[in-house]
């Protein structure tokens, strides 16, 4: 299952690039948020942790940081902070604004959807080392 979230994760990240090379900066955003919750969905099934049925798992993961590595759990803040900030996201980047009825495409800048590119690929890449570290086994 974990496998299963990083590819999405993976190709989500990747699609998002190409948007934001195409100027489609909602659906960085949206794709980014999606990518971050399948990391760290992953990362809870890694360590055996229920998976809950939320877009923001961050509070799950600050409730298990204990059950993971030293250097996982040094980045569990920023990771459930990265979470937070993209779920809030999730929506006004499919559906845009109705306050002030403004669509995505109008919602979102350039310098949105980088840092939500950044936010989506740090995530993935520490997901992806967990993953690599439980796949060694405890010997290395």
């Amino acid at each position: 299952m974990a496998l299963s979230y990083l590819r999405q994760a993976e190709d989500r990240v990747r699609y998002a690039g190409k948007a934001d090379e195409e100027g489609n900066f909602a659906y960085v955003v949206r794709q980014c948020q999606e990518a971050v919750e399948l990391s760290l969905k992953a990362c809870l099934w890694l360590i055996g942790a229920e998976v809950p049925k939320l877009h923001d798992v961050g509070p799950v993961l600050r409730e298990e940081r204990a059950s993971f590595p030293s250097w996982f759990r040094e980045r569990v803040d920023d990771l459930a902070y990265f979470s937070r900030v993209l779920r809030r996201e999730r929506e006004p980047s499919m559906y845009g604004d109705s306050e002030s009825g403004l669509p995505p495409d109008r919602v979102y800048s350039k310098k949105d959807s980088q840092e939500a590119l950044r936010m989506a690929e740090e995530v993935l890449r520490i997901s992806k080392k967990l993953l690599e570290e439980v796949k060694a086994g405890p010997s290395g």
